[in-house]
């Protein structure tokens, strides 16, 4: 079947995203340097992390009260109230932040409009990223924009069945194995990966992924040309 539906991740594959965070760890970090050196500051911060994605799910929020959290952990609940002001300070900051445009993203979407229905599958907090989506001034682009909790197999089918197309006619194209390549893949679609130079350790697969509908590209630049060839 050809191709009817492209989909991009936005964090990290449109835009930048993922340094910001290491940037707000390391600032973290420095503030608890008194109790902890910063490599098990910033350990401590992601286990915490971890266990809290099921109540507050992926985003800068979510972030903060897991540095609090943490920080509460690593003072042995005596931290200061102006290091809750710190920590929250770090937070405004990364949502304060611009939107800087990766190389080639608008001219591959300029490139692709009007020959596919272009979507954008993102995951994170709501209010977040419809802001940057705002900021990119790339709205426009979009058929239609699904904002996820989680991107697993079931809610890329969800997403699949409300367009109405079938799965062989869906191409995927993210920075994330786990969750922009190995869901569709598993749904019998098609999925283009994009690396980005940092990649947050919840993200990584260790394994290296053989499929006939798996491709990879260097950079977005060259998945336009790419996806008219499928």
């Amino acid at each position: 079947m050809a191709i009817k539906v492209i989909t991009f991740d936005a964090d990290d594959t449109l835009w930048v995203n993922e340094p910001f965070f290491r940037e707000a760890e390391e600032k973290f970090a420095s503030l608890l340097e008194d109790f902890l050196p910063a490599h098990q500051s910033i350990k401590e911060l992601y286990r915490t992390e971890i266990e809290n994605l099921h109540l507050y799910g992926y985003g800068i929020k979510g972030f903060m009260l897991s540095m609090i959290e943490t920080a509460m952990n690593v003072t042995d609940q005596k931290m200061p109230i102006s290091l809750v002001e710190k920590v929250i300070r770090i937070g405004r900051e990364m949502l304060e932040k611009p939107v800087e445009l990766l190389p080639g993203v608008e001219d591959v979407l300029k490139s692709l409009n009007g020959d596919y229905r272009i979507v954008l599958a993102t995951k994170g907090d709501l209010l977040d990223q419809e802001r940057k989506l705002k900021k990119s001034g790339l709205e426009d682009y979009f058929h239609h924009i699904e904002i996820m909790s989680e991107k697993r197999p079931s809610d890329y089918a969800k997403l699949i069945r409300h367009l109405d197309v079938e799965p062989e006619e869906f191409v995927m194209l993210g920075n994330s194995l786990k969750s922009d390549i190995l869901p569709v893949l598993e749904l019998g679609g098609h999925a283009i990966h994009i690396p980005f130079h940092i990649t947050w350790v919840h993200e990584q697969v260790d394994h290296v992924i053989e499929h006939e509908r798996f491709m990879e590209v260097e950079n977005i630049s060259l998945a336009a040309e790419l996806i008219r060839k499928m």
